[in-house]
């Protein structure tokens, strides 16, 4: 459906105007998510060379700062308190509740890349993660507004689809450093983390163009163009909501209590420890980006045929078992749960997408996605300093998988208290409330 349509909305307004998953609008938010992709994954991508750079072989105690240059210990304090800044970006996607998606994203865009693009020039280890830390949340709340955008443009047709385009799109920006670094490689010498870095300045310089084809969407304009004493009611949760709200956080701390440790070592890990070359990740990359993009298709195909709480249930049970795979049989291992973790998060991302987004009303639904990252921040935070904590201490990353994944696994039961939201419209499965 790329055409567009209109549906009538209650109490008189104006027609809402809804479009297809293609509609340029969406497709520039997924361009947003990009960016928001690359600002947070450069770091992980080049984490091999960052440690290189401000580490000191051996400089902490144990195998693994011998190996890698700094501590596991180190390490996951530093990502810690990058991943941890993500919290501020609540107050930045509340904003776009009350003054608009549009004006919300391109602010937090602009500044989150010139923050990476700073970064490139940063000369110590500390300020260059406090550079990060800021420009984190900024990115953390682009992508959560570029989400809240696609969700609202289409009809439920066509929802899936659009968050899959939205979550593609993250996946390419955050894809990006590791195929540069692999080409790189190849051709010469890999790309340093300060020159991977400053390309961010580049992606500054497209940003006005993509603005220009993002609109607003109707559901939001309305509420944003309402009278004062509603528009004080935006970004308010009811009581009503709080418990739902309380369990859609919960079931996305863990899994990000997993995906962030499993994901963020994994170069380090594969490259620092089972000795894969970035060039070998170059071949493996594309291998892995199709698998996520078939991954998002039969994410889709299950969501909504067979429902979203089913999809989600399933694919995170087996995200968990591909995790613990990554960091359980050396190269093979980690080439293997590379491909299969992008394989499943992919299958899993549409459709606990459409259920966030359909759960909850137009008037909180930038907010809920903003408690939703940060419950997201939270369990990865919580996951990257225990994963750091366990490898040093049992001399392990198989142990350490094994911690985050398992609990991760049986919070899945949590699912089953969700609505089912298939087939239905944001104003049937989520009807404003106040």
């Amino acid at each position: 459906m790329s055409a567009s349509s209109a549906q009538p909305s209650r109490g008189g307004a104006p027609a809402l105007h809804l479009y297809g998953w293609r509609h340029p609008s969406v497709l520039a938010a997924a361009v947003f998510s990009a960016y928001a992709g690359f600002v947070q994954f450069a770091a992980t991508a080049a984490l091999p060379d960052i440690a290189a750079a401000f580490g000191v072989a051996g400089d902490g105690a144990g195998d693994i700062a011998a190996e890698v240059g700094l501590s596991g210990t180190t390490l996951g304090i530093a990502l810690g308190i990058i991943r941890m800044a993500s919290v501020g970006s609540l107050p930045l996607a509340r904003q776009a509740d009350s003054h608009g998606r549009r004006r919300v994203m391109l602010i937090t865009s602009l500044a989150a890349l010139g923050l990476t693009a700073v970064a490139a020039g940063i000369p110590s280890f500390w300020l260059f993660v406090a550079v990060l830390a800021v420009a984190r949340p900024l990115a953390s709340a682009t992508n959560a507004v570029a989400g809240v955008i696609a969700a609202e443009e289409v009809p439920t047709s066509d929802r899936s689809k659009a968050l899959a385009v939205i979550t593609l799109g993250y996946g390419v920006g955050a894809g990006l450093p590791v195929v540069l670094r692999a080409v790189t490689d190849l051709v010469g010498d890999v790309i340093g983390f300060r020159v991977l870095f400053a390309l961010a300045g580049l992606f500054l310089a497209t940003l006005p163009l993509v603005a220009r084809l993002v609109r607003e969407p109707d559901r939001a304009a309305r509420l944003v163009d309402a009278e004062a004493e509603t528009a004080k009611r935006l970004g308010h949760v009811p009581a009503a909501l709080r418990g739902r709200l309380l369990l859609v956080a919960t079931l996305t701390f863990f899994v990000a209590f997993l995906t962030g440790p499993i994901n963020t070592y994994l170069f380090l890990y594969a490259e620092s420890v089972t000795g894969l070359s970035p060039s070998i990740q170059g071949v493996v990359a594309p291998v892995a980006a199709g698998m996520g993009a078939l991954g998002l298709l039969l994410g889709v195909r299950l969501a909504d045929r067979y429902g979203r709480i089913p999809t989600a249930m399933w694919s995170k049970v087996a995200l968990a078992a591909a995790g613990i795979l990554t960091y359980s049989a050396g190269q093979v291992g980690a080439v293997a749960g590379y491909v299969l973790t992008l394989l499943i998060g992919s299958s899993y991302a549409p459709a606990v997408a459409a259920t966030a987004s359909e759960i909850f009303p137009t008037s909180i639904r930038a907010t809920a996605a903003g408690w939703i990252t940060v419950a997201g921040t939270v369990g990865a935070v919580l996951g990257l300093l225990i994963f750091g904590v366990v490898a040093d201490a049992a001399g392990s990353f198989t142990t350490a998988a094994w911690v985050v994944c398992v609990p991760a696994a049986i919070s899945t039961i949590g699912y089953r208290y969700l609505p089912e939201t298939k087939h239905l419209e944001l104003e049937q499965s989520a009807p404003e409330i106040g």
